[in-house]
């Protein structure tokens, strides 16, 4: 599990979703949330911003298919007062009971855990099941890992050359960011006060019998510490709704769908725990003249007759400045010709322009042009120049 204050939240109710609701009904039931109670829409209603933040919350774990499975077993594991039972003739009251037999089951690997810790300790207790839910380790206890902010995605589009070339674009978000006034602590004084209940630890035990259990501190929620003088800007949760612009840097070669990560950069941590980071999501236009064929560009540059029969040197478009393109004589309709380093600007495998060449035919000559090209034809004829020669077409 990631986060030890999946234990005190119903996100499905924050959601207004039962438990067994569709990745569909979710999805709707979030957006229909955070569109009816965005800070854009009502703005200086505190109640809708925090229905907002849980929404958001609720469906960073619910909505995502491995956090969901995780919340879902916590929370069943939690109803069910995690593992029951005392030893009896077996061993262990667990179904079946445990035995001394190395053949037997070892509570070790029911808890994902082995060795020292994870099954019965020389003085035969059980130490800490919930440790591989909250991200602690066996033995002597210790303060639960920071919690952090939720990630964020965003979505761009660029252009078929910006996303080839490389650019920076402004992104502007709406998001909890620190709290200014207190610094992200939540506390007007800026110094949180140790949990006296858990004394920092961010749990507290119980031992029934032979076995430990741990749980969430209700009282700080896991995280160690109170707030005694809540910031008046923030309530005490170091976090405030914000709209900032950030710039991002866009590699060269991203593609169509490809997300860019900037770690750090999402929905601030509550109390000053580390940001989430941010996923931006390109998607690319359409280009008139290129297409993408892994990192080469693709272009079709029409051409006449003469110039692949005599040969030629024509001017190509690219990404950059137009390159000059060499055509021998005698070269096809059709064929494609290379021009190194001119593709997708990539530092590890820079791709090529792959330039096509095909020949238009004039739809309309004047008088001196048709005279000329009926001479050619003839002369063609003359020399024993067959188009079809060859041709499977000439067999049937």
């Amino acid at each position: 599990m990631q986060n030890a204050e999946w234990a005190n939240k119903n996100y499905y109710a924050d959601l207004g979703v039962s438990s067994s609701a569709s990745e569909d009904e979710i999805k709707k039931a979030y957006r229909k949330l955070a569109r009816e109670n965005h800070p854009d829409k009502n703005p200086g209603d505190k109640a809708a911003e925090e229905r907002f933040k849980k929404a958001a919350e609720a469906y960073d774990v619910v909505g995502d298919e491995k956090k969901r499975k995780e919340y879902d077993e916590l929370k069943a594991m939690l109803a069910s007062g995690g593992v029951r039972g005392g030893f009896g003739s077996g061993g262990a009251g667990y179904p079946g009971g445990f035995r001394t037999s190395t053949n037997d089951f070892d509570i070790g690997d029911a808890f994902g855990r082995a060795g020292q810790g994870g099954g019965f300790s020389a003085d035969g207790g059980l130490g800490d099941i919930f440790g591989g839910l909250f991200n602690r380790s066996a033995g002597p206890r210790q303060s639960t890992r920071p919690a952090r902010g939720s990630d964020l995605e965003t979505d761009i589009t660029l252009d078929f050359a910006e996303a080839a070339n490389g650019t920076t674009i402004p992104v502007t978000l709406t998001a909890n960011s620190p709290c200014s006034t207190c610094h992200g602590s939540g506390s007007r004084s800026g110094h949180p006060t140790t949990c006296p209940r858990c004394e920092g630890t961010g749990y507290t035990s119980e031992n029934r019998g032979a076995f430990g259990f741990s749980s969430p501190c209700p009282d700080c929620g896991g995280t160690g510490e109170i707030i005694t003088d809540p910031c008046p800007d923030c309530q005490g949760t170091g976090t405030v709704l914000k709209t900032r612009s950030i710039t991002v840097r866009i590699p060269a070669g991203v593609e169509d769908g490809q997300k860019v990560r900037l770690a750090g950069q999402g929905e601030a941590g509550p109390n000053g725990k580390p940001s989430g980071d941010l996923f931006v999501k390109v998607h690319v236009r359409k280009d008139a003249l290129f297409e993408r064929e892994g990192n080469n560009i693709a272009v079709t540059v029409p051409v006449s007759f003469a110039e692949l029969a005599l040969g030629s040197t024509i001017s190509v478009p690219t990404l950059g400045k137009p390159v000059k393109l060499k055509i021998p004589a005698g070269t096809p309709d059709g064929r494609t010709l290379r021009v190194r380093g001119r593709g997708i600007a990539s530092k590890k495998n820079p791709g090529d322009l792959m330039v096509t060449l095909q020949v238009t035919v004039p739809t309309k000559l004047d008088d001196a042009a048709t005279e000329h090209l009926r001479t050619y034809a003839e002369a063609e004829k003359a020399s024993g120049f067959n188009p079809r020669q060859g041709w499977a077409g000439n067999q049937r």
